[in-house]
């Protein structure tokens, strides 16, 4: 396999990957285990339950999409940076998810909080998207250190 398509594998497998990841780890914390919140809240149990199934559907069809990615990919130490690529690609990926989901479902659509019930929900939604300003940034940091090994060690 060609370096190149090797390398848009495991970016966009890990990318997606963590994507999911994050996902899945709102849905079972968020949704299930500390009970704050469901993807629509103003709706009957029924109704949150279904919106929440299919939020863990697409997440867990997220992350086996990004799983078959990183398998075609084959080993990522065979790259110079591929190990850089695959964390940095993750955290990317979790970092947009909270992003994502934070400010279109808690800001634009406000269809929901991170915790409403809290005295002040907006100091969660904004910590939501701290976590995922700071996952984003990290990621980049490690893909750009790679790049500028990759680039100092072929000089």
């Amino acid at each position: 396999m060609a370096n190149r398509k090797k390398k848009r594998l495991l970016a966009i497998g890990s990318f997606l990957l963590g994507f999911g990841f994050l996902g899945a780890m709102d849905g079972i914390i968020f949704h299930q285990l500390l009970q704050w919140h469901s993807v629509i809240m103003d709706t009957d149990r029924a109704g949150q339950i279904i919106s929440d199934g299919i939020f863990h559907f697409a997440t867990t069809v997220t992350l086996v999409v990004g799983g078959i990615l990183l398998w075609l990919a084959g080993n990522p130490a065979d790259l110079s940076r591929g190990v850089r690529l695959v964390i940095g690609g993750f955290l990317i990926g979790g970092g947009i998810f909270n992003l994502v989901e934070g400010i279109i479902n808690h800001h634009i659509l406000q269809i929901h909080r991170v915790r409403p019930a809290a005295d002040h929900p907006l100091v969660y939604d904004l910590a939501f998207l701290a976590s995922g300003a700071i996952l984003l940034i990290v990621g980049i940091i490690i893909r750009r250190k790679g790049k500028e090994e990759n680039t100092t060690v072929s000089a």
